[in-house]
């Protein structure tokens, strides 16, 4: 009997956890969901590091080595971060080999304090693509201004990006420019263009909530009836846009000579208003060479009673952009709630690195005391 998920990897989807940590990998757990819910890949960012980290048993005898060997808090967290990566893409290496280097992807992200620096990132993004020097490993990198150069030169490097914190239709255009540059300068460095992979992550209910906060706030019944629709239209939208863009005469040049397009990925998937399902990032989404990196509990979600019913997004463009006409008329300014949104996710990611360092500075410190005894 085929389940939810196979059916979902079966429409083109591809399915990666949003969630990672050492007794996922330790346990045997991650392998279980490669096996069992047709988990391609792995995404991670400083929050879901901050969350494994404070649970800790699992990183206590790695923690007291570092902190005899006097790490700095930075230097213990990608330490601790990069081994945790680097094991995922050892138990993801038969996924990236049976799908010829598309999935087995595990992502990690420069630090959330880079978001606004060009040069900082790229020089850490190398960095850490050395630190983990897995072929299957991805370095996230934000989608802001600071970040598209940033992107371009990465890619040029040979090195596979995830751009995340992507909000609006204008700037994932400036993304996919920016992967476009990306690989023309790799392969003008002599790079095999083949192997270099990326995904453009596309958040979803985060716009929900912002849109729909403005919907309330309008109050009106033409108002009320937007609510819950911006997200999914947004996300319809940009695959359009990817649709139209790949088929360029500038993409289509690079993909002749080898390049692969840089998938859409639906990050952001967890419903977080109640009154919606809590599969509708997902079956909503359904669309050829997509990616949907979803955490455990809307995995399950969908594994227990998500209903596939193939291609819901090329089909829906009409409709997309009828909502957006009505949210103008409803008077809510998209452009601003996307910058609003890319704005506070860099500020969320920020204030998650900083717990994290508290975190790994708590851990550090009871290790030195320890080792004192």
């Amino acid at each position: 009997m085929s389940t939810p998920t196979a059916d979902l990897a079966a429409a083109g989807v591809s399915i990666w956890l949003d969630d990672l940590s050492r007794q996922r990998i330790q346990s045997g757990n991650l392998a279980e969901l490669i096996d069992s819910r047709n988990v391609s890949g792995v995404t991670t960012n400083p929050t879901i590091f901050a969350g494994a980290l404070s649970k800790g048993e699992a990183y206590e005898g790695q923690v007291k080595e570092l902190a005899a060997a006097d790490a700095s808090v930075d230097e213990a967290i990608f330490s601790i971060t990069t081994d945790d990566v680097r094991d995922a893409c050892d138990i993801f290496l038969p996924v990236f080999e049976a799908t010829n280097g598309v999935d087995g992807r595990v992502s990690i992200e420069v630090s959330p304090d880079l978001a606004h620096d060009t040069e900082g990132t790229i020089a850490q993004a190398k960095d850490l693509s050395a630190r983990v020097d897995r072929k299957n490993v991805l370095i996230k990198i934000p989608a802001t201004k600071a970040g598209l150069p940033a992107i371009t030169e990465v890619i040029g490097a040979g090195i596979s990006v995830n751009v995340t914190l992507i909000f609006s239709l204008e700037r994932y255009e400036e993304v996919i420019d920016a992967y476009l540059a990306g690989v023309e300068k790799a392969r003008d460095a002599g790079h095999d263009i083949s192997t270099l992979q990326s995904v453009a992550s596309f958040f979803v209910s985060r716009v929900d909530t912002e849109i729909d906060k403005r919907l309330a706030a309008i109050g009106t019944d033409e108002a009320a009836a937007l609510k819950g629709k911006a997200g999914i239209a947004n996300a319809r939208l940009a695959y359009e846009l990817f649709e139209k863009k790949f088929a360029e005469p500038r993409a289509k040049a690079l993909l002749e000579a080898g390049a692969t397009v840089q998938r859409p990925l639906w990050a952001s998937t967890g419903v977080k208003d109640p009154a919606l399902p809590d599969t509708l990032y997902v079956t909503e989404l359904v669309a050829p060479g997509t990616v949907n990196t979803m955490p455990e509990k809307t995995l399950e979600a969908t594994f227990d009673h998500g209903v596939i019913t193939g291609d819901t997004v090329t089909g829906a463009y009409a409709d997309a952009h009828e909502v957006f006409d009505r949210l103008a008329a409803a008077g809510v300014d998209v452009a601003d709630a996307t910058q609003v949104l890319e704005d506070e996710g860099v500020e969320k990611f920020i204030a998650s690195w900083h717990e994290l360092q508290d975190t790994v500075k708590t851990a550090l410190q009871a290790g030195s005391a320890q080792a004192a005894r």
